[in-house]
């Protein structure tokens, strides 16, 4: 893991803290670089309660708070991303060239929600030489192929946890309540005979000569 390069894509903040969060403390801990991308800061969806930057600013705090060297925060429309397809497709390519990752994270391939499809889509395209890993959003699958598991500390889970309670924005979602996240980690763990682990689907697998 040490010098192990990894860019994480999360379509909207918070996606990558909810499906991987975990993983990439411990990535992080283990001495590897992270590049974080997310490419909505979802303004079209904030709660009328909160300023329209909100959820760039708890992004910026969630991601600190795991460690992440290197967060990037752009501004595609959220559940529009179809008509900027291409543009993605650029801008996932100029980080190819740029980072040269050995690793890249982004919403499975089972996921249904439709700005997730074209990251992961276009991530294939851009990433096919490189390992792709694809993590989990249950809410968003209808199935999910689960090839690979993480072991996560309690340290790890906990870091994961504090991380998501930075959105205040989303704390109305079910999915971002502590319970369920804990016990969708214990779930995945008591599959491989450990506490707690995170489950990601194995796109692409390369191992190089270094």
């Amino acid at each position: 893991m040490k010098n192990k390069v990894i860019l994480v894509l999360a379509p909207h903040t918070d996606d990558g803290e909810l499906g991987a969060g975990g993983y990439i403390h411990k990535s992080i801990e283990s001495g590897a670089y992270v590049t974080y991308v997310a490419f909505s800061d979802c303004k079209e969806s904030v709660p009328a309660d909160f300023k329209k930057n909100i959820l760039s600013l708890e992004c910026r705090d969630a991601t600190n708070l795991l460690g992440i060297q290197d967060v990037r925060i752009l501004d595609f429309s959220v559940r529009r991303f179809f008509e900027y397809r291409q543009d993605i497709l650029d801008i996932l390519i100029d980080l190819r060239n740029e980072l040269n990752p050995d690793e890249v994270l982004t919403p499975s391939t089972f996921d249904i929600h439709q700005d997730h499809s074209i990251i992961t889509n276009e991530a294939i395209r851009a990433f096919k030489h490189r390992t792709i890993l694809g993590y989990e959003l249950p809410w968003n699958c209808m199935n999910f192929n689960a090839h690979y598991f993480v072991e996560l500390s309690y340290l790890n889970l906990n870091k994961k946890m504090s991380a998501l309670d930075k959105y205040e924005s989303q704390k109305n979602r079910n999915y971002f309540k502590d319970h369920f996240l804990r016990d969708y980690a214990k779930f995945r763990g008591k599959l491989v005979n450990v506490d707690y682990a995170e489950a990601f689907e194995v796109i692409r697998k390369v191992q190089k000569l270094k």
